[in-house]
């Protein structure tokens, strides 16, 4: 079950050969962390001791950092589901836990928020049950592919996140209106939850050019990736990017004042006695469009109902149709 990584000139293990084949294109890389860290052409950078394992839009190895003597085996002991790859450092025992995923999840946001969450939630348990270091950046790992460290190939199948949930107890991440731990993949739905709300209302104040909107919500992301472990560049970049370029594009200035001037006419007639609701003189499409700019402004769905004159259940259908779009 022990092979080590010095054989990877030839045949490769198939969990090996495949943790080559996700690494990004341009890695992050070092021999020594007092050096700082490089970026070069993957190939280059496979000969250092620690590479960047995922890039900055998706999650393909989730990867703990267990520093006491003995790592390669003290999963087990605690009940842990069994690693798909050990990097263990053969002078301490301290050693990196690979855990290989089936399908990969997007980390930037303009993929599906749910699945994001969940991963998080299934991260922050796995790393309770192992006892794994919460400082660990989660950016770099020990190779696995370098002949320095002693490598272990434990489960050959790839894991689902329903696979890993079933090992773990994710009771205390399971509340969606708290916020997960900073670390891991919580660090990732922190910032976006943050980010959009912070830019659905900053939008509004002199409605910027694309360009000038990307940089602010840059700025924004960057002061609000203080974490302990902060993210990358690379992952701030990314998310900054998804979120300047949804509300730029559907936030526009002319779609929110004419929301606002079909709703001080809706307002006019109602006091007077002889209007109906908006939702009623609206179509279909403005409806919608109308609750999802309510919902971005900060009002409740019982408040919006009321506002627009639908239905409860009609303003729920509309968020979570607008939610499965993939739409921060």
């Amino acid at each position: 079950m022990t092979q080590s990584a010095a054989a990877c000139q030839g045949p490769q293990p198939s969990n090996l050969a495949l943790f080559r084949q996700r690494l990004p294109r341009k890695p992050y890389h070092t021999d020594r962390f007092g050096d700082g860290l490089r970026i070069r052409d993957v190939q280059k950078a496979l000969t250092s001791r620690y590479i960047q394992f995922n890039g900055p839009t998706h999650c393909y190895w989730l990867v703990y950092d267990i520093d006491r003597n003995g790592a390669v085996l003290d999963w087990y002991d605690r009940g842990a589901p069994p690693p798909t790859i050990v990097a263990q450092n053969p002078d301490n025992g301290h050693a990196h836990l690979i855990y290989g995923l089936e399908v990969p999840v997007r980390t930037a946001p303009d993929g599906k928020s749910g699945p994001l969450r969940y991963a998080a939630a299934v991260d922050c348990a796995l790393r309770d049950i192992l006892g794994a270091d919460i400082g660990y950046a989660g950016l770099v790992c020990k190779n696995p592919l370098h002949p320095h460290w002693r490598v272990t190939e434990w489960e050959t199948r790839l894991y689902t996140l329903g696979d890993l949930d079933s090992w773990l107890d994710l009771n205390s991440y399971s509340d969606r209106r708290k916020r997960l731990p900073d670390y891991g993949l919580g660090r990732n739905c922190t910032l976006f939850e943050k980010l959009r709300l912070w830019a659905y209302k900053a939008i509004r104040q002199g409605w910027p050019d694309a360009d000038r909107w990307y940089e602010a919500v840059l700025t924004r992301a960057r002061a609000y990736n203080d974490f302990e472990s902060p993210l990358s560049e690379n992952e701030v970049r990314a998310t900054a990017k998804s979120v300047a370029k949804w509300t730029h594009r559907n936030l526009s200035d002319d779609g929110f004042r004419a929301l606002q001037a079909e709703r001080g006419r809706a307002g006019g007639k109602a006091s007077r006695g002889g209007g109906r609701p908006l939702g009623k003189n609206l179509l279909k499409s403005d409806v919608y469009e109308s609750v999802v700019t309510l919902k971005n402004s900060g009002m409740s769905n019982r408040s919006i109902a009321e506002k627009l004159g639908v239905s409860a259940s009609t303003v729920f259908r509309y968020l979570q149709d607008r939610k499965n779009k993939g739409a921060p």
